[in-house]
């Protein structure tokens, strides 16, 4: 599907789903799945719906797999794992945000060809802009009017200078001690509780490194790549590539090779 595409019905449904219910939802709009921390809106649901009706009319035969369908239906993410294409989506990425009425949330769409991540899109509904990138053609910020500007991770930094943000929150107990621990050896660490806006700043230079323990395909292909792209070295935390079956063994992105060893030894390990 045609990146451009792509992001054009990211931003239609949220301007008609999203958007709209912003600090508007009633209390029964908001639901709870695995935890207090792990919630799902109306907005969510039907940002979904139109996102797929959308892809699906736009490209019949493309397979849609989203979030809230796969909380549906547990055995969708694997049943099409082999599909020729496979567009991953997040309607709403930082739900827990948006459900509190702060403006940090994204919808992030992922697109996997014969196993491999292709292309992705992050869009801020807020902002009104998405950061994208294609398979080596570099990571771009474009706006409304046609304007773009290329996205540069940050240079490498002595550990004790590194900014960045980390999910630990599904790691093992023992892991997350020590991850919480050896954190202390950086200047800056942080959690937006949005995996597509924290993917944006490191695009744009303003992250050193970024964690998450847990490996969905909606919430990390699209950033993964875009950090790629924009110079920046992502492996999980064995050191193997990141592919879009991965569901488990973290990720770690960092400025390059060096930086990602040190921050492995020094602060993601166990």
């Amino acid at each position: 599907m045609n990146i451009e595409r792509l992001a054009a019905i990211l931003r239609q449904a949220a301007q008609a789903e999203i958007l709209p219910r912003f600090r508007k939802l009633d209390p029964g709009a908001i639901e709870t799945k695995s935890s207090a921390f792990d919630l799902v809106t109306e907005a969510d649901r039907k940002a979904e719906v139109f996102i797929t009706r959308a892809i699906t009319e736009a490209t019949p035969g493309t397979m849609v797999v989203g979030e809230e369908a796969v909380a549906a239906d547990p055995e969708l993410l694997d049943r099409h794992i082999d599909a020729e294409t496979v567009i991953y989506v997040d309607p709403v990425d930082g739900t827990g945000n948006f459900a509190a009425g702060l403006p940090l949330f994204a919808v992030m769409a992922a697109v996997v060809h014969k196993g491999e991540t292709v292309a992705g899109v992050i869009y801020d509904p807020m902002g009104d802009d998405w950061v994208m990138a294609e398979r080596g053609c570099g990571a771009w910020l474009k706006t409304p009017d046609g304007a773009m500007t290329r996205q540069s991770f940050a240079a490498p930094a002595a550990l004790e200078d590194m900014g960045g943000s980390a999910s630990t929150s599904y790691g093992e107990p023992v892991a997350r001690a020590a991850y919480m621990a050896n954190l202390a050896k950086v200047r800056v660490m942080t959690s937006y509780r949005c995996a597509g806006h924290e993917y944006r700043a490191a695009a744009g230079g303003h992250s050193h490194f970024l964690m998450y323990s847990k490996l969905m395909p909606w919430d990390h292909l699209a950033g993964a790549l875009i950090v790629t792209e924009a110079g920046g070295y992502v492996a999980r935390l064995d050191g193997s590539a990141y592919r879009p079956e991965h569901r488990d063994g973290g990720i770690l992105v960092a400025p390059d090779a060096a930086s990602w060893e040190t921050l492995r030894r020094e602060v993601f390990t166990v």
